[in-house]
């Protein structure tokens, strides 16, 4: 009889072709990573784009899913290009060496071997570098930029009060140079992340210390000394990478560029109807009908426009009962003090709920970024994190000599003794400087007072000796008590989604991300809603600075400056916007970090 033969060979081809293909997933970060997926306009231009960036949370959560899919049997990520801040470096690679320990590969290319490049080389079984790679792996370099020659030469004065000794912020308007303290804790600063890099990279390559170490101070690595000395493990060009992957895993495997990741083409934009049903259908959104954790991002300087997206989104979710957890993602150096406090109440409304309120640190939580981030149960950082800076800062910009130098005068006329404290065209007297300072005095009172609640016995000792604007990396972080543990995104999702006591670990990063685009219809005044608490709500307005960025982009400047310079014009600009309403501000220290 045929018909046995015949039947197990259908059964057979059946199995087969239920049987899931190998999957490869791939990234590419060449775009970058941004951790709220919100576009802003900058100094280098606005996008109008209808897609949106990949966040941290898409990125995270995606690695997570692969390192648990048996059907995912490599990852390859591209990260030439990327430029990962050194703590989004540091969560890539653990999630990166948990797919290691799940069994799978690690395939990285790079056309340039960077700090950041070797720690994520370093949790790969297959970095390639291009044969001709341009090789900067030669330590840490931090520079913060100084503008009071510029502002001379304008006739501006940046008139600065400090109440902190290591509250550094200030000096770049008024120093051409730091002062003392501020030098220490950026030299204990830089060590302490440079011993970051280098054992991360020892510990992935699997080499002595002392050979990283020397391999960092040679300076002048090729790419073939790189793979001889263990720090990669390839030379191949695009080409050649590309091919011994599909050599690898066969022409059958599904190599997958949007593995577990949302669409972030956003949507489809033909004609004028696509823009009209993106019109109508702004801010109609599906609830969730699963327990899930949130994931809410700060990012950026703390202004009143930067947080009330967010407080209003903290607010919202205080109402929805399937947000069982809240995870607030937090990379900023801190900005206006008195922005911090409104946002730092709304983290207060969320946790008399009683559901678990979690922290997860980014590149920096400092000042202003840690004041909202103190009230935590539990506080996640990297050991490449820039955390602390528990002072306060009193400033204003004195234009009196720019006008002079335009030829515009200004008369004056005012009831009440201390009625022009804030006039722009003088400094503050002895008499002004000593009522900032007072208002001062009670703002880190303040400070301190949020910390030592949220915090309580936590901390490691007497918390003035720690602050004074003070700031730490991670681990010294860790060691005095200002976070919990060393850990990213994912691990902070994941104990909140433990504490909320979710059988499945869902969660969401609201807002959803938009881009730029899409950002052009969102409704500022939309119809209150009948369940909406917020009669009055926190302003939102469009800052001043976005003159300066207007004037910049027409002068044609802009594009002859270098990089970092115009960063540094960037982060002038938002720096303004943080203290247009108020004089006493809750900034880190102006350093940049390249990693």
């Amino acid at each position: 009889m045929r018909i046995l033969p015949l039947l197990a060979a259908s059964v057979l081809t059946a199995a087969a072709a239920d049987e899931k293909k190998p999957i490869v997933a791939i990234y590419d970060l060449d775009s970058g990573v941004t951790e709220s997926g919100q576009q802003k306009p900058s100094l280098l231009g606005f996008s109008m784009e209808p897609g949106r960036p990949l966040t941290t949370f898409d990125l995270t959560r995606s690695l997570e899913k692969a390192a648990a899919d048996p059907n995912v049997k490599a990852v390859v990520l591209d990260v030439a290009g990327s430029g990962l801040e050194l703590a989004q470096i540091q969560e890539v690679r653990t999630r990166l060496l948990a797919i290691r320990a799940a069994g799978k590969d690690i395939w990285l290319y790079s056309e340039n071997l960077g700090n950041g490049t070797a720690i994520l080389g370093s949790a790969a079984n297959h970095f390639a570098l291009m044969p001709e790679a341009d090789c900067e792996f030669s330590g840490i370099h931090a520079e913060s930029m100084y503008y009071k020659g510029l502002l001379d030469l304008v006739g501006v004065k940046a008139d600065v009060i400090h109440i902190g000794d290591f509250k550094s912020f200030g000096e770049n308007y008024y120093r051409t140079g730091p002062s003392d303290p501020a030098k220490q804790q950026e030299e204990q600063l830089v060590d302490s992340i440079y011993k970051a890099v280098v054992n991360d990279v020892a510990t992935g390559r699997k080499l002595p210390e002392a050979k990283v170490l020397e391999l960092i101070d040679r300076g002048n690595l090729t790419a073939t000394e790189a793979k001889k000395e263990g720090l990669a493990d390839d030379l191949l060009y695009r080409t050649g990478f590309n091919a011994k992957i599909r050599e690898t895993y066969g022409k059958d495997a599904d190599y997958n560029s949007n593995y577990q990741l949302p669409d972030l083409d956003g949507p489809e934009i033909t004609g004028m109807m696509d823009i009209v049903k993106l019109m109508f259908n702004d801010g109609k959104k599906s609830k969730s009908r699963k327990d899930y954790v949130a994931v809410v991002a700060l990012e950026g300087d703390i202004t009143d426009e930067s947080i009330a997206p967010v407080r209003t989104e903290i607010l919202k979710l205080r109402k929805d009962d399937k947000a069982k957890a809240l995870v607030l993602r937090v990379n900023s150096p801190g900005g206006s003090a008195l922005a911090s406090e409104v946002l730092w109440e709304a983290t207060s409304q969320w946790k008399s709920t009683g559901r678990p309120f979690i922290v997860s640190m980014g590149g920096v939580a400092a000042s202003g970024g840690y004041y909202v981030s103190s009230g935590a149960d539990r506080i996640f950082a990297e050991t490449g994190t820039i955390t602390g800076s528990i002072g306060v800062v009193g400033m204003k910009f004195v234009v009196g000599g720019a006008m002079e130098k335009l030829g515009i005068t200004s008369h004056v006329t005012e009831r009440g003794r201390n009625a022009g404290v804030m006039s722009m065209t003088r400094e503050f007297n002895d008499e002004e400087k000593a009522l900032v300072r007072n208002s001062m005095t009670q703002v880190y009172g303040t400070f301190k007072k949020r910390v030592t609640d949220g915090r309580k016995d936590k901390i490691k000792g007497d918390l003035e000796s720690l602050a004074g604007g003070r700031v730490y990396g991670g681990t010294k972080a860790l060691e005095i008590g200002l976070v919990d543990e060393i850990g990213g995104l994912a691990e902070a999702v994941n104990y909140a989604a433990k504490e909320a006591k979710l059988e499945i670990p869902e969660a969401r990063l609201v807002p959803e991300p938009k881009s730029a685009f899409e950002g052009l219809f969102a409704g500022k005044h939309k119809k209150a809603d009948k369940d909406d608490d917020e009669l009055i709500h926190a302003a939102s307005q469009a800052p001043p600075s976005i003159q300066l960025r207007q004037a910049l982009l027409q002068s044609g400047a802009l594009s002859a400056l270098p990089a970092p310079a115009r960063a540094g014009l960037e982060r002038l600009t938002s720096r303004m916007d943080a203290f247009r309403h108020t004089e006493i501000l809750l900034l880190g220290p102006d350093l940049r970090i390249d990693p």
